[in-house]
Order: structure tokens, then sequence, then C-alpha cells
């Protein structure tokens, strides 16, 4: 028998935009002028903060990460490489996404709505280049997603702060009478020769990585919405799909996670429906409610919700503008959803 989900315990699985939990010091560049402003969120961990005082708001592993950033106009992510795959979505704002080790290989300037998917062994940062505060959903893949590698200058400009990364990928904040325990040593600063390993794209090799929000849907097809009028799903990341008859996105390499857009009309219904990978929700514009036989919830514009594995479940748009919603799915290869009652397009409109 599946578990029984109470309203109490789905709602430790919604994490609200409005009661994220931000860390001010979370990586080494905490206090470099021109990146002291920014928050970073871990809404499911571990992701990639250096300092423990990261607050992770669900720890439960998906095979991905989900998190965030939060910048004022002029705030800077210095550069940086992962060793996993990185996604970004804008939420809100503009931000300058620049790449190699001193911003020299190019820039893309993204909007609301706007994805990039950055590969790894890719120098990257990013500048919020807009008039408001924006924040950034980002999905990093693997449970553990390993260490941040920084750019050569970020470490001189850190020591000046009193910051110490050490060689485990903790960070040490002397300022805070912080100090390096015995046995472990600082990180190296990132060699000449780390940086020439990485690799180097071009302006046109990089826009290949973007999908515009007014791009997306071009790719539409999926048999969980071929049947309900109102809703569609457009596959933005990962291979396609033919369990859900999906095609591939527009950046089809594999990730370990697939990305997809679903649209919502108003009124329009979901039904039932059970899925065997993680899903992870992240509602973008509007309003969506999630509904299942123990109750239901309403997310609001940048609420994250993790759906458990095998729950039949439903969405639906209850308000009078269209609703956009993100979805991350685990795994290169979703499996098929299964339906509690097949939908047709007569009684999906009901």
């Amino acid at each position: 028998m599946s578990k029984q989900w109470t309203t109490e315990a789905m709602q430790q699985r919604l994490v609200r935009y409005t009661e994220l939990r931000p860390c001010t010091n979370a990586f080494v560049d905490t206090y470099t002028p021109g990146s002291d402003k920014k928050e970073n969120f871990t809404v499911i961990g571990p992701g990639v903060a250096e300092h423990p005082d990261q607050y992770v708001h669900i720890t439960e592993p998906h095979g991905f990460n989900i998190g965030g950033a939060r910048q004022p106009p002029g705030c800077t992510n210095s550069q940086h490489s992962h060793e996993t795959e990185e996604v970004f979505i804008v939420h809100s704002g503009r931000w300058a996404f620049r790449w190699g080790d001193q911003c020299q290989d190019g820039e893309a300037v993204l909007g609301p709505g706007d994805c990039i998917s950055i590969p790894v062994n890719v120098f990257r940062g990013f500048e919020n280049v807009g008039d408001d505060v924006g924040y950034l959903f980002a999905v990093l893949g693997g449970d553990d997603p390993g260490n941040v590698l920084w750019a050569p200058d970020v470490f001189d400009k850190a020591c000046e702060y009193g910051l110490v990364l050490l060689e485990n990928g903790r960070l040490v904040d002397t300022t805070r009478g912080e100090q390096v325990p015995a046995g472990v040593n600082p990180k190296p600063k990132t060699t000449e020769q780390q940086v020439k390993a990485h690799r180097v794209m071009s302006v046109e090799e990089m826009l290949e990585c973007v999908y515009r929000e007014e791009e997306q849907c071009s790719r539409a097809g999926s048999a969980l919405t071929d049947s309900v009028p109102g809703v569609a799903e457009y596959a933005l990341i990962g291979p396609a799909s033919q369990a859900e008859g999906v095609p591939a996105g527009k950046m089809a390499w594999p990730h370990g996670f697939q990305v997809r857009r679903m649209d919502f009309e108003p009124a329009a219904r979901l039904p039932f429906h059970a899925r065997h990978e993680e899903e992870v929700v992240y509602l973008h514009s509007g309003e969506l409610l999630f509904s299942w036989d123990g109750g239901e919830l309403t997310l609001q514009q940048g609420d994250v919700l993790t759906v458990p594995r095998e729950l039949m479940h439903g969405f639906s748009n209850p308000g009078a503008s269209n609703t956009v919603a993100y979805v991350v799915r685990g795994g290169d290869a979703p499996a098929a959803a299964v339906w509690m009652e097949a939908p047709t397009r007569s009684a999906a409109a009901n």
C-alpha cells in the first residue's frame, strides 16, 4: 500500500518563495566588493555551498539539486566551474552570463523565463544587469555535485577579506573568529594548467545552450498532455523520451535529469496520474493548484514543490490568466505517467 500523505506532510515538500532562507556567506567570494550582496539558496540539497551556515530546505536525495540565487542590480557571482551540469531559469530580473576565467570568452543576457544549461568544465559567472532585484532558479546534476573550482583571481580577492577555502571544500571566515582546523590544508589557488584544461566556448556555441522563453513552445508533444485541452508540455532539456512521447529538448545531451515547461490555460486541469521518478515543480508565473487524495495546495510564483514518487496527483489552474511551470524529472529517460483514469479530451475538460 502506498503512503498516505497528509496536508501537513505535503507542506514539508513545498518551499514557498516568500519563506526561502538565504545564506549570505555561502562562498569564497562572499566579501568581495560587487559580490557581497548576493543571497544563495539550497532548496533541495546538499548543493555546493562552502559554508555550513547554508540552510537546506529539503535534504531528501533526488538525483539532482535545486537551488537559487537572488541578487540586487550590479551584484556579480564570480567566475567558477562545476563538475556536473548546471541549469538556470530566470525567474526575475535581467542577467548577464559570462564565460571564461576572466569573462573573456563571451556574454549572453537572459530575461524572465529564459533558460541556460552551462556545460561542465567551463568557467562561468553571472551578474544582475537589470534595475531590480533578480532571482534565478537553478538545477545541479547529481546527488553530490562536487565542489566549485574558482578562477585564480577569486582566491586573491578572498585573502584580502579573511576568507580561507579548505581542501575539503569548506569555507573558514576568519573575520568571525573561525579558525582553520588542525590537519586541514587550505585549497591551493587554481593553477594556469587547470585553467587551460577548461573548455573554451564561442558565443555561437553557448547560444546553443540558451533557450529563450519565446522559443520554448516550439517543441510541443507529450503523451501526458496530448489528450488534455488547455495543458501543454514542452521539452527544454534532455534527450527524447520515447516512453513519454516527448521529443528531445534543445539542450538534448544527457544531464541526469530532464527539464520541461508546462502551460495551463485558465481552468485547465491535468487529471490524476503518478510518476516513477522524482518530480520537482517550480511555478514561474500564475497560480497552480496541486491536488491528491489527501488534500490540495496552491502554488504561487517562485514556489517549489517536490511530488512523492508513485503518488496519484493532478494539477489545475485556478486563476484567470495563463500559468507557466517548469518541471524537473529525474533521469535521462523518464517512464510514462500512470493514469488513475486515462484521459480523453472530453473527460479532461469536465
